[in-house]
């Protein structure tokens, strides 16, 4: 009897340990699919022009950004890297993408707690020295694009925005610039993205700005630059 009892409890277990495996495999499949999703972005106010807009694709980490402002070309982000690019498929080249587009330091996945250490991160990657200590605070929940969102007051020493984070998402939906510019997503539409739309063909060659600098000073058409207010002055 004792047997059987014993046989019985461990079958028990394995049935609950099975349970709780397929339960924690579900609750990842779900996590990892709310974090894929594609959308429209819309920009107005300040600074922006007539009929300038966006499409998203992320996935996981990744993030692709198609913008009006730059045809032809495409924005890769990976924020667990930190990393930004500038895809330029018709000459077959990338370069890290800096202040190319405010987007790939904005519209990246982040802590729905604590939004401003990822921001903060992507603002040091586009190069920006004024980035300073970036501090995100609570300011309540409104519903955007459909969707409930968090509202974060902003600061950076480069002034106050306001940001709206959609927690299932783990992705700002709306943000309002220091400048008063406002990036709206729309049509959000929660699917597996392909994963070779957020990788560079391993074909592209990597252009390095300084590289070419340094290849003008070896040449004879270089002239260095005054060093100062008395420079060249006898």
């Amino acid at each position: 009897m004792k047997g059987c009892s014993g046989r019985r409890e461990r079958a028990l277990f394995v049935a609950l340990w099975a349970c709780g495996l397929l339960i924690g495999l579900s609750w990842v499949t779900q996590t990892a699919r709310a974090q894929q999703f594609s959308a429209g972005l819309t920009i107005t106010g300040p600074g922006a022009a007539a009929g300038t807009s966006a499409k998203l694709a992320v996935a996981g980490s990744k993030v692709r950004i198609e913008t009006s402002e730059l045809p032809g070309d495409v924005l890769i982000v990976d924020a667990a890297v930190p990393a930004a690019y500038l895809v330029r498929p018709a000459q077959r080249v990338f370069m890290d993408s800096k202040q190319s587009s405010p987007l790939t330091r904005l519209f990246v996945p982040l802590r729905p707690a604590d939004p401003c250490r990822q921001w903060q991160a992507m603002a040091e990657v586009a190069g920006i020295a004024d980035s300073g200590q970036w501090r995100c605070v609570a300011a309540g929940s409104e519903i955007v694009s459909g969707r409930d969102t968090r509202k974060f007051a902003v600061t950076s020493l480069r002034g106050h925005s306001t940001g709206w984070i959609d927690a299932g998402l783990k992705f700002p939906i709306k943000i309002e610039t220091e400048y008063g510019a406002v990036f709206t997503m729309r049509d959000i539409a929660e699917a597996p993205q392909p994963a070779k739309q957020f990788e560079i063909p391993t074909s592209y060659r990597k252009f390095d700005p300084r590289g070419v600098i340094e290849q003008m000073k070896r040449s004879d058409i270089w002239v260095e630059p005054p060093r100062g207010p008395d420079a060249g002055v006898r």
